[in-house]
């Protein structure tokens, strides 16, 4: 097993802070942020410098129903090598539903979403992480992701599903104890009965994070201080096996180098605290064994019975999602009001996100780029990524109406015209005029 240290997660916004931060061993990047051909002058210089890089996936979509898409497995090798990383990581989650499996749209959720920790969930899984083992040059490590919702029915604790996922498959785990606090918040799961359940000797690195708590629920933001529950539940997994490596996540909100290696120094504390009960923790009794043992195969590639698994996980999966971006019924036995507050936060995280993709958009809409983009998200799913999402917004806000005339709509007219269709942007301005008024009908 790699022993990693102590690392921070490396954006942009940050990256001369932490080029110039005592006691980094190692960064960890998202994946698909990286053009492999063309690296950040500041990843490369840290890796001269002999720090390891490792990049994390964020789009794969393990726990889906279909198989992970040939393209994105190969954009993640492919960034593996270019980074001479020695693991790639990924989530224990869907991004996306619907499609063949069930004759519908395919829908983008834009966000990790849970898996329900069932029987049919963990086959899926299991065949999924396999078929991405294969792909990939270097071992592969899952994290457990952070939710607002639980699914009806489940079978298993997180700490079993993720128990037997190893044993099923040898995937290493990336464990997020921030996520094991939210979902401590949100979900009432205890963090310790988790830990005392993980096979701990499969711990690829820690992630550790700041949120924040509004209306009893916890939102993992990675933009606030890491709390002292999160630095505890660190202290506790310390306690129970040494973690090759620690890492600090930070999105959003970046503070200054000072704060942040501050936040390094207390994850460090938060460490060593551990280590000095290590062994004092028990191990939860007879899980360990029941669910090895009573451990199915998971389904082949071209078995009858695993596209049977897998369809009624599409299914399940498909109705969630589209109660959550395209605003169908509910499923029956999911939590009204919290799958309520899960598709507000999708909708502001969508409008977040492709107002940093396409910051035009704002600065020509003003305060009115919000709660329309709000409006339009309610029954109107991504179908393309955030870019085509981008586009499909100013489509929209073109023809509902519901814009004032006058210069802001002009220029989003403008602003659509350049980046839509195949024809290119026209010299003339009454030409350019024209044609939205030609292709919007047509759409």
């Amino acid at each position: 097993m790699v022993r990693l240290g102590t690392g921070i997660g490396w954006r942009p916004e940050i990256a001369d802070a932490v080029e110039r931060m005592p006691g980094v061993d190692w960064v960890e990047v998202v994946a698909e942020n990286l053009c492999p051909g063309h690296l950040p002058e500041s990843l490369v210089r840290l890796r001269e410098r002999g720090v390891t890089v490792v990049p994390h996936g964020v789009s794969l979509g393990l726990g889906g129903a279909e198989r992970p898409d040939e393209g994105r497995l190969t954009a993640l090798a492919e960034r593996a090598e270019a980074l001479g990383a020695p693991l790639v990581t990924e989530h224990i989650a869907f991004v996306r539903a619907g499609g063949p499996l069930t004759a519908s749209a395919p829908l983008e959720a834009g966000h990790l979403l849970p898996v329900p920790r069932t029987r049919d969930a963990l086959d899926v899984l299991c065949a999924n992480v396999r078929i991405a083992q294969r792909a990939l040059p270097v071992p592969l490590a899952v994290e457990n992701i952070a939710a607002l919702i639980s699914w009806p029915g489940e079978e298993m604790t997180e700490g079993q599903f993720l128990y037997e996922l190893v044993e099923r498959t040898g995937v290493r785990l990336l464990i997020d104890v921030a996520n094991l606090h939210t979902n401590h918040v949100n979900r009432g799961e205890d963090p310790a009965k988790a830990l005392a359940e993980l096979p701990v000797e499969a711990i690829a690195y820690v992630h550790v994070a700041g949120g924040v708590e509004k209306d009893g629920v916890w939102h993992d933001s990675h933009a606030h201080p890491v709390p002292r529950p999160v630095l505890d539940i660190l202290t506790d997994l310390a306690s129970r096996v040494a973690p090759p490596g620690v890492l600090l996540e930070r999105d959003e909100d970046f503070p200054g180098a000072g704060e942040l290696e501050r936040e390094l120094t207390a994850i460090g504390e938060a460490v060593r605290a551990g280590s000095r009960t290590r062994g004092a923790q028990p191990v939860a009794e007879g899980v360990r064994g029941a669910v090895v043992e009573s451990a199915p195969e998971a389904p082949g590639a071209d078995d009858e019975a695993g596209e049977r698994v897998r369809e009624r996980v599409a299914l399940a999966q498909t109705a969630l999602l589209s109660a959550l971006v395209a605003g169908t019924p509910v499923p029956e036995g999911f939590d009204r009001t919290r799958l309520g507050i899960q598709a507000r936060a999708l909708a502001a995280k969508r409008a977040g996100v492709v107002a940093k993709v396409a910051p035009e958009l704002p600065a020509v809409l003003g305060t009115a780029y919000r709660p329309a983009f709000l409006s339009y998200a309610q029954s109107r799913p991504m179908r393309g990524g955030y870019r085509q999402d981008a586009l499909d917004f100013a489509e929209w806000a073109l023809l509902s109406g519901g814009l004032a005339e006058g210069r802001a709509k002009r220029e989003l007219r403008e602003w659509w015209l350049d980046r839509s269709g195949p024809a290119p942007r026209r010299r003339s301005r009454v030409t350019r005029v024209a044609r939205v008024g030609r292709v919007l009908m047509r759409r």
